[in-house]
């Protein structure tokens, strides 16, 4: 059985991870007879957003407790993903993911990525294991490795910026992948298209059954 490590980036579309993303993730991995481990930073978000009005809240929460929520409880440290332990990683999307894990909501092509982070994909990479991102999360992807193709969907501001980082950007539309043979990247658009959550069940079913066969 395939063993997949899923980084989550928190709780909530506007703070965290997506939690449509994150939880058809999970399901499409093990409705295709894989397994997975779940990941998350032990740090303080960026801030907290109320997901009512979309205001900032005056408080913090912590990415890897926030994570926990959808993980029931199992989950682990960032620190602890052992690259050679699994045969792919995939990070599903949402705010959360260019707030917490890179700098690409305030820094756009110019962004950083979580060193740690950085360390755990460039491993998978050196050892020619898939690497999957759903929504935005190709953006952490475009930045670390200059020439790939990802896709972010139709967004032409977020593909400005991706094909800045010397990334090739794929159009893609509900449910489609792109992937880029050379590298093992394989990226879906999810919630950067107008979407309903079959079109992100979809999405995420048919990015780990792409992954699976390259595995």
């Amino acid at each position: 059985m395939k063993k997949i490590a899923v980084v989550l980036a928190g709780c909530g579309v506007f703070d965290g991870a997506e939690i449509h993303e994150a939880v058809m993730t999970l399901y499409a991995i093990q409705k295709n007879h894989a397994s997975f481990e779940i990941f998350a930073p032990d740090m303080d978000q960026m801030h907290v957003i109320n997901h009512l009005t979309g205001q900032v809240m005056p408080e913090k929460r912590n990415v890897l407790i926030e994570a926990a929520r959808i993980a029931r409880k199992n989950i682990r440290p960032l620190d602890q993903l052992n690259p050679d332990q699994f045969d792919a990683i995939i990070l599903p999307g949402g705010f959360g993911v260019a707030k917490n894990l890179c700098s690409f909501a305030t820094g756009g092509a110019s962004m950083t990525v979580l060193p740690l982070l950085e360390r755990i994909l460039r491993d998978f990479h050196k050892q020619n294991k898939p690497i999957g991102a759903l929504c935005i999360s190709p953006v952490i992807l475009a930045k670390l490795f200059p020439g790939a193709k990802v896709t972010i969907g139709k967004d032409p501001g977020t593909i400005k910026h991706v094909e800045t980082m010397g990334a090739r950007h794929q159009i893609t539309s509900h449910g489609e992948v792109a992937l880029d043979e050379e590298n093992l990247i394989f990226s879906t658009p999810c919630y950067m298209l107008d979407a309903n959550i079959v079109q992100i069940a979809e999405g995420a079913e048919h990015i780990v059954q792409a992954m699976l066969k390259k595995m």
